[in-house]
């Protein structure tokens, strides 16, 4: 019987989260540490552009439905809200999707529309294939050794 006890408390140990130290005093062993994700963007923000996305999505597969090799790679975001007017991004939109024989233009309304509640996101923005000749943003540069 005392032999069970002691045979519990060394199982029990054993299946315990080790409390001991690693090097530099840094939790070691099978001790899982809890970290903390910090949310730089606005949720809400970020899924509407995510809504967005998804809606264009859908609508130039049904613009392209049989022809999804002149579809266009991607309706970038972040370049239209660069735009300073709505007509700008009109015609931005319309050259994209010159290759389409179906109707845009209430696709292009409502895309606008959809745009206006949107702000620009310099942070998230992945270089679209139009952007391969242009300079990229300072923070997007990986540093260089002087020549």
């Amino acid at each position: 019987m005392a032999a069970q006890r002691l045979g519990k408390r060394v199982l029990s140990k054993l299946q315990a989260p080790s409390r001991a130290r690693g090097p530099g005093g840094s939790p070691g062993g099978l001790q899982k540490r809890h970290a903390r994700v910090t949310v730089k963007y606005d949720r809400r923000e970020l899924q509407r552009r995510l809504d967005v996305e998804k809606w264009i999505d859908g609508r130039l597969e049904e613009l392209y439905r049989g022809r999804e090799a002149d579809m266009p790679d991607e309706v970038n975001i972040d370049e239209l809200l660069e735009l300073d007017s709505e007509e700008e991004r009109s015609w931005k939109v319309q050259g994209l999707l010159k290759s389409c024989t179906n109707p845009i233009e209430d696709f292009i309304q409502e895309l606008l529309t959809k745009l206006r509640g949107l702000h620009k996101q310099p942070g998230l923005r992945q270089p679209s294939p139009s952007d391969e000749g242009s300079p990229r943003p300072l923070q997007d540069r990986a540093p260089t050794a002087p020549p």
